[in-house]
């Protein structure tokens, strides 16, 4: 399985350079816009085509709709409780009052 690398800028200068070039033989014509030129309306800086010229919409509020669900929706199960595993017995050593080891006994836990 092989990659194919993506092109270098190189090649994708030259490729678009060839496109034009092309457009152009086949009686294209490329428009020059002006340096500074903007889509702009004067220097006020509003655009040509209003974006807000429609009247708000009104909002549908849907609070008491996710409430209703979220009531509705289980409680995550909880995953069950894992077996005590067969624990090996361990030894305990028993004490006296005066902190001295008396014995040593097998305790499971």
């Amino acid at each position: 399985m092989t990659l194919e690398k993506p092109p270098t800028k190189a090649e994708l200068r030259a490729k678009l350079q060839s496109a034009v070039d092309s457009y152009i033989q086949e009686g294209g014509e490329i428009h020059v816009v002006p340096r500074g030129l903007s889509g702009r309306d004067g220097n006020n800086g509003l655009l040509e085509t209003p974006l807000f010229d429609s009247p708000k919409n009104s909002r549908t509020y849907v609070t008491e709709l996710i409430a209703n669900i979220e009531s509705r929706r289980k409680p995550p199960a909880r995953p069950p409780a894992k077996p005590a595993a067969n624990k090996k017995p361990r030894q305990k050593t028993l004490y006296d009052d005066f902190g001295e080891p008396i014995r040593k006994i097998w305790v499971d836990e």
